[in-house]
Order: C-alpha cells, then structure tokens, then sequence
C-alpha cells in the first residue's frame, strides 16, 4: 500500500488542526522576519547604526522562537510518519494532505506556498542588505585608511582593529613635553 493511499482511520484526528496551525505559525514567524529585514534595509540606507541594531537583534530573536517552531514541525512530522510509515524526514506535504479532509488539505497546500514565496522574497531582501552593508563597511574602511594614513608608516594606513582602536605600535608619535609650564597675562 502506498503512502497516498493510506486509509482515513490511520490518521491522527488533531494532525490536520496541527499541522494547519504549524503552517499558520511558520507564515507569522516569517512575516515578521520579512518585517525586520526590510525595516534593516531602510535603517542601512539611511544609515541610521541604531535603527540597523535593533533589527538585528529584532531578527535574532525571531530565529530564536523559531528554533522552537522547528522542534513542533519535527514532531508533526514524527506523528506523520508514524501514520503513514515513512520515516519523519521523508514526509511530504502530499503525503500529509492524503491524512486531510480535501479542504484542509487545500488550506496546507495554499498555506505552504504562501510560505514558499515569503521565504524566497525573505532571502533576496538579506542578501540585498549584506550587499548594502558591504558597500558601507568598505566605505568606511575606505575612510579610515585615508584618515589613518597621516603619519604613519607606509603599510600601516587603515590598520585598526575588531573594537575600532589601532593598536599602539601603529599610532603616530608624539612627543609630551614635561616641566614647568607659565602663562603670562600681563603684557
């Protein structure tokens, strides 16, 4: 017997309710990604270092509530399997809506692509952003050789390092005067 004919009694009753509200949780999740990357954009062409911070850590702790949306997806998939006899990695959405009334299964199916297209248009906006960072962060380095370069050896131009202070060997010299200093007002 195929996966896709499996008979309606080996389902498990709350499998489409769960995985429908799965899918539902996946497409919020990824909404507020999409909600934080592209406010990221905008705070990067802006240049606004605050507004690109605190989308950062926005997205970061998106991943994180989704780490915990992967461990339910696993264990839909888990109780899938189980009813279909396939292995839990194996289980497909079709195989999953042969477990659905038609409706439910054209709720996942239509739930699963919407997550689809917000997925791809999620990754082109990050990859939009790494490339605007990219082009910001050689424009500072840019400009930090040009303003590191006064007065100091050739080769040590722009040398700084991760915290943005160039070490001590490569700062210019200055000579400190010590002794009594006087200033005379009276003229």
């Amino acid at each position: 017997m195929s996966a896709l004919a499996v008979a309606p009694h080996a389902a498990d009753p709350r499998l489409a309710g769960d995985v429908l509200a799965h899918l539902e949780a996946q497409l919020q999740s990824t909404r507020r990604l999409l909600q934080s990357v592209l406010a990221q954009g905008a705070a990067i062409r802006a240049q606004d270092v605050d507004g690109v911070v605190r989308q950062v850590a926005a997205f970061q702790a998106e991943l994180e509530r989704r780490a915990r949306l992967e461990e339910d997806r696993a264990r839909l998939l888990a109780r899938a399997g189980a009813s279909l006899n396939v292995a839990p990695p194996a289980v497909t959405l079709s195989q999953l809506a042969a477990l659905m009334s038609p409706h439910d299964a054209q709720l996942a199916h239509a739930r699963s692509a919407e997550l689809q297209g917000l997925l791809a248009e999620l990754q082109r906006e990050h990859a939009c952003n790494q490339a605007l960072m990219r082009q910001e962060l050689t424009f500072l380095d840019h400009l930090l050789r040009l303003v590191g370069a006064g007065g100091m050896g050739p080769g040590d131009a722009g040398a700084y390092t991760a915290s943005g202070i160039r070490p001590a060997a490569h700062m210019p010299h200055t000579t400190i005067r010590s002794g009594p200093r006087a200033l005379d007002l009276q003229a």
